[in-house]
């Protein structure tokens, strides 16, 4: 009888199991990782309260994870056995998207597993085996809880580059949740000045101890207050970080004259509204530009960045953490208003 691993899923609505199926074969490219960790994401608490259902169940996701590498095969010639690693997309390799290097829209990887589970990422397991491909390694002391960001850091970088950050820009995000602020450090690594706007008390002042300027929506108008923080002049670029109609309303007002930039970062379910009044586009050289996913050279950029504390992201764990056994009580805790990542800790009974 071969070898079993206990992993969490999404069932229904509100309800998440742990469940065990047959731990996979190590072949001559994959990793086989004891898992150490995985972070509850925007995508799987949203499938935990319902909106995403069109995703599907059972959902078997978690990519916010992070283990070290108990065996390798024997093609493996860049991780060894005892790295720290976080875990990112595993493209088929061979499709058109994975062909041009974009391996978060691979063909394959959305498709379910043999024993039917969507989403096969199964970072919520005890053991794992993945293709080194989309293993990648960091620091070996970093908290497993950190290294679980990289992926998120990731797709973050990846927006960054589409938006195309300068130094001394002046950069508004909007929303202080988990990706804001990753989004506020990222622009910050990148030597830009960063305005934070929010409304919920907990965020605002996590992105104040942070040293980010935050704008309290409960107390200003945040598009006249940037207007103020700028010398009338507006945002060089908005990065839109929680998906609502009034945010991105919100950072159309916020942009300078002329060639401004608007980066819509987050999904929102219900779908938001994006307003725009084309001849503004037109006469002011506005870019809308939407942002999706990562690709190696993202995850590569994120696992140093966390690696060398570039980007710190002890702030955004929740002290409370839970065991696999308790999936169901972290996905409550983390469904909760204001929380920032809570941590499923995959080794501890």
């Amino acid at each position: 009888m071969g070898r079993k691993m206990k992993f969490g899923c999404l069932v229904k609505k509100g309800v998440a199991e742990v469940r065990e199926r047959d731990l996979p074969e190590v072949g001559p490219y994959d990793v086989l990782l004891h898992m150490k960790v995985c972070n509850i994401c925007t995508t799987d608490y949203g499938q935990w309260l319902g909106l995403r259902e069109h995703q599907g169940y059972p959902m078997a996701g978690g990519h916010e994870a992070a283990g070290i590498v108990e065996q390798v095969g024997e093609k493996v010639t860049d991780l060894k056995v005892g790295d720290m690693v976080a875990t990112g997309y595993e493209g088929c390799g061979h499709c058109p998207a994975c062909r041009e290097g974009h391996i978060d829209q691979c063909e394959e990887i959305r498709n379910d597993t043999e024993d039917g589970y969507k989403w096969g990422f199964f970072g919520f397991s005890n053991y794992c085996v993945k293709n080194s491909s989309g293993v990648y390694k960091v620091a070996n002391d970093l908290n497993p809880s950190e290294a679980g960001f990289m992926e998120p850091l990731a797709t973050v970088i990846h927006g960054a580059k589409k938006l195309r950050l300068k130094p001394f820009e002046t950069v508004v995000v909007i929303g202080a949740g988990t990706m804001g602020l990753i989004n506020a450090q990222t622009a910050k690594a990148y030597g830009c000045r960063v305005i934070v706007s929010e409304m919920i008390p907990k965020k605002i002042e996590t992105a104040k101890a942070m040293g980010f300027e935050v704008i309290d929506c409960n107390e200003s108008d945040p598009v006249e207050k940037v207007k103020e923080l700028t010398e009338g002049i507006g945002a060089d670029a908005v990065i839109v970080a929680v998906g609502a109609t009034s945010a991105n309303s919100q950072g159309l007002e916020m942009l300078k004259q002329n060639d401004g930039r608007m980066l819509l970062f987050a999904a929102g379910y219900p779908v938001p509204e994006l307003k725009v009044d084309s001849n503004m586009l037109h006469y002011r050289k506005m870019e809308l530009i939407g942002t999706f996913g990562a690709d190696h050279e993202d995850f590569k950029e994120a696992a140093q960045a966390l690696s060398t504390k570039v980007v710190d992201v002890s702030k955004l764990v929740e002290e409370k953490k839970f065991p696999l056994s308790r999936l169901q009580e972290a996905y409550e805790e983390a469904s909760k208003p204001g929380m920032y990542r809570v941590s499923v800790m995959l080794d501890e009974e």
